[in-house]
């Protein structure tokens, strides 16, 4: 199973590092610095979210700019806990188990984790020493991300991408466990050791036949979410839905928003669904990760095209008074950002 997942890295470009798809790209941002006059001209695209939303901004603060009903009831937990306190702040909102714990800053969905009870989270909040939001679980049954965005001056923004999440799961027969079905899924197997950790309880029980089972509600690349283009979906009425949404969220003009919804026409009329986060200039149209439909180039492609839209956007917003950031101090953040999530990592090996 190693061997396979070491060669898999190799021969499936999707899940290659991000290195491999922003290396080749940097010839290009140093071409639209150069344009721009100015290296960190993308911090001007989202004045309303910390640094246009490097990485280094406040998940908690950003969601914020979310109307209330159409967001998650959430807590943030900070470095200095108490544990009563964290359960008096739980009732207080409303937030009942399962619930989603993940870090306050941070990306590629790392540690975020469902829990199931007070015991769980006790453990999760003692091995993870940092910043921590709580939030309902949302239970609507499709996930996606909505890639957004708005010339400053404009009428109306479009939609560049629509990516479609489909769930990791298994089909019981009955006989297997779930460690054996896991273990026998062409795409399950990849995962094992993720899908174990947040399936302790059931991993060594039987499905009954013909039972459907996801294996995780975390809609994240790195643990089995397969991603679909569903840009074929975009049309005048979703981007008429976001143009009003995106209107309620002051200083934002370009990213995505990941999204849980009943069905996609429901989500087209703006109905049934709920924000899970708002990511700025850092963040990804992921319908390219979809090898059905595209290649390794032609993400490379669309990288660039949306390096094309936050220069116009960082560089128009430049003109109607926006600064831009000093880069050196860009820089900073993104150092420290980078040793953050170097910490991350080495505790994701010991917990």
């Amino acid at each position: 199973m190693g061997k396979n997942k070491f060669l898999r890295k190799f021969t499936e470009w999707e899940y290659w590092p991000s290195t491999f798809f922003y290396t080749p790209n940097l010839p290009y941002a140093f071409y639209l610095g150069l344009k721009a006059g100015n290296f960190a001209f993308f911090t001007a695209v989202n004045p309303g979210i910390k640094s246009s939303g490097n990485g280094t901004e406040s998940k908690f603060n950003t969601l914020k700019m979310i109307p209330e009903e159409l967001k998650p009831k959430s807590i943030f937990v900070p470095l200095e806990r108490n544990w009563e306190n964290i359960l008096i702040q739980i009732k207080n909102a409303g937030i009942e188990y399962p619930l989603i714990a993940k870090p306050d800053v941070g990306f590629r969905g790392m540690f975020v984790k469902k829990i199931r009870n007070e015991q769980q989270l006790k453990v999760y909040l003692d091995q993870h020493p940092f910043q921590i939001i709580i939030q309902d679980f949302i239970s609507l049954p499709h996930e996606c991300g909505v890639f957004f965005h708005k010339l400053p001056q404009a009428k109306q923004g479009h939609i560049t991408s629509l990516t479609l999440k489909s769930y990791i799961q298994i089909t019981g027969d009955g006989h297997a466990t779930v460690s054996e079905l896991v273990h026998k899924d062409k795409r399950a197997k990849h995962y094992i050791e993720k899908l174990q950790d947040i399936n302790q309880d059931i991993w060594d029980t039987i499905p009954e036949l013909h039972q459907d089972l996801i294996l995780s509600e975390i809609g994240n690349h790195g643990r089995g979410t397969q991603f679909f283009n569903g840009n074929d979906q975009i049309d005048a009425q979703l981007e008429q839905t976001f143009n009003e949404l995106s209107a309620k969220i002051p200083g934002f003009y370009y990213g995505r928003f990941d999204i849980k919804y009943q069905s996609l026409d429901e989500l087209k009329q703006g109905k049934n669904f709920k924000f899970l986060e708002v990511n700025g200039i850092i963040s990804e149209p992921t319908h390219m990760y979809d090898a059905q439909k595209g290649t390794y180039f032609g993400a490379l492609k669309t990288i660039r095209k949306h390096w094309d839209i936050v220069y116009l956007i960082g560089t128009q917003n430049h003109k109607l008074g926006v600064p831009y950031m000093n880069f050196f101090s860009f820089w900073k953040e993104i150092s420290g950002l980078m040793k953050y999530v170097k910490e991350m990592k080495k505790l994701s090996h010991s917990v």
